[in-house]
């Protein structure tokens, strides 16, 4: 569905990203690890279009991305889950679940979506007429990403949903993002810094540092390799 070929992203001359490949099968949960500054949330920004890389090809389901406006590549099914959340806080939950779903996938299928969502994140339903600024942190994030789901997307890509979230909190955002992968078959391209939810979740997984890939492979053979397990499951 989604392949990431040879990016490279530099800001004021310094490399954020080099020569980055991956890819993210249809139907597919995958995961991107690595330490801050490694370049994880500028490979998704380049994803969606906010950042422009030197070089590189990004194709998505028959387009390359690099010839689509980043407001075309949300139409074309991109639903982008950002860093710390920011939903519109002025707005209450339905007003920003109704912002997800703008697009014509979104309208046609609002009934559903809002089910779903409802389903996922009863509390949510619960509080629908509430401003989502006075919101817990976890159920913040819970509606960042009932927002992307409202969109119909044919990728979802969550970029930190753990951040700034207690243990709890942050353990019913894994169980739901599980819960819709499995159940739903949505593809996920998931950035995260706990690494053994991260890994635990996903079909296949990349450790990104320093603007590189330098391990790759499907989840067992990462949760197993020594290097993964020195640097970041402290085994």
């Amino acid at each position: 569905m989604l392949e990431v070929d040879a990016i490279s992203v530099a800001y004021r001359g310094l490399k954020a990203l080099t020569e980055v490949s991956l890819r993210v099968p249809e139907g597919a949960f995958v995961a991107i690890i690595g330490p801050n500054g490694a370049g994880k949330t500028t490979l998704f920004k380049t994803v969606s279009g906010t950042v422009r890389p030197r070089g590189g090809r990004i194709p998505f389901r028959g387009h390359d991305l690099l010839n689509v406006s980043p407001s075309q590549r949300a139409l074309l099914g991109i639903a982008h889950v950002p860093e710390g959340r920011q939903v519109f806080s002025s707005l209450t939950v339905l007003e920003n679940l109704e912002m997800g779903a703008y697009c014509s996938e979104g309208r046609a299928h609002w009934g559903r979506n809002i089910e779903r969502i409802f389903s996922l994140f009863p509390v949510l339903a619960d509080r629908r007429r509430q401003l989502a600024g006075t919101l817990s942190g976890g159920e913040q994030q819970m509606l960042a990403i009932g927002r992307g789901i409202a969109s119909s997307p044919k990728l979802l890509m969550l970029d930190e949903p753990s951040m700034g979230l207690s243990p709890t909190a942050a353990d019913t955002i894994f169980e739901r993002i599980e819960a819709l992968h499995q159940e739903e078959g949505l593809t996920t391209l998931l950035v995260e810094q706990r690494v053994v939810e991260a890994l635990d979740s996903c079909d296949t997984g990349y450790v990104l540092e320093a603007g590189r890939v330098i391990l790759e492979g499907p989840r067992d053979a990462l949760l197993a390799d020594d290097r993964v397990r020195r640097s970041y499951l402290g085994i």
